[in-house]
């Protein structure tokens, strides 16, 4: 069941997608970062239930999603962890010019499944009663990048490098803390909040103020009616509540 507030809002994108000339269900490819899975799940299902349109999520790292829709990776949409790969994408031409926009602004946690581990302030980095600490590439993630960026304002990058565990992207990471591989890690506050439960375990949230703020971007890769109807449902204001409960900021 839909809040009515947003009944409206799903029969216009029908509407508008039935105008478009449509005629056949379609399915679109959206290549979105590992973060939002979480949330992009309840999106794409509403959103087929308005349209009768498939919405075919791959999940992965940024920058490896970057890398392959430069080499002809056949997606409709992008949802980026970052500005900085859909800015690229549309200055490169791969991206519809004026589609790019900011859908939500992440936060970083330190967390483990271990009730009473991490300590208010993350005191467990200091301490160091830990083998292996998890963390997104930095290199592909921009959850990863974040990450790295609180354990060099700490001063503890170089002591604890080489217990650091790196996932290719942050579903990686989380799934090393939750296997029980790694005791800890910097994961997405969104991977560990869910409406209407408590957070399992223990967490810091990661002040703002140790990491660059990690906004991130959608942007529209070929122009197609039903990819474009999809991001117009991510923008409306019922779409930017459940990401807010899923503990984004959003524009």
């Amino acid at each position: 069941m839909y809040p009515s507030a947003l009944l409206p809002v799903l029969l216009s994108l029908a509407i508008v997608v039935l105008a478009s000339g449509q005629a056949m269900a379609e399915e679109i490819r959206v290549a979105v970062a590992s973060n939002f899975a979480n949330v992009i799940k309840i999106l794409a299902l509403r959103f087929e239930a308005a349209t009768g349109h498939k919405v075919a999520l791959i999940y992965g790292s940024t920058g490896k999603h970057y890398a392959q829709i430069r080499n002809g990776a056949p997606f409709d949409a992008f949802f980026a962890a970052d500005i900085k790969r859909p800015e690229l994408l549309e200055k490169a031409g791969f991206a519809l010019p004026g589609s790019r926009f900011t859908y939500a602004r992440g936060k970083i946690v330190l967390w483990s499944p271990r009730a009473g581990y991490i300590g208010a302030e993350g005191e467990v980095l200091e301490k160091g009663a830990f083998t292996h600490l998890a963390i997104a590439n930095p290199g592909l993630a921009p959850y990863g990048k974040a990450a790295e960026e609180v354990l060099r304002a700490r001063g503890l990058w170089d002591e604890l490098k080489t217990r650091v565990v790196r996932g290719e992207n942050i579903g990686q990471a989380f799934q090393f803390v939750n296997s029980g591989n790694a005791e800890l890690g910097f994961v997405a506050y969104s991977q560990v909040r869910w409406p209407g439960h408590p957070v399992e375990g223990s967490w810091w949230e990661v002040p703002q103020a140790l990491y660059t703020p990690v906004d991130q971007q959608a942007v529209l890769l070929k122009d197609n009616e039903v990819a474009r109807a999809f991001l117009s449902f991510v923008k409306s204001d019922e779409s930017r509540a459940l990401v807010r409960e899923f503990g984004y900021a959003t524009p």
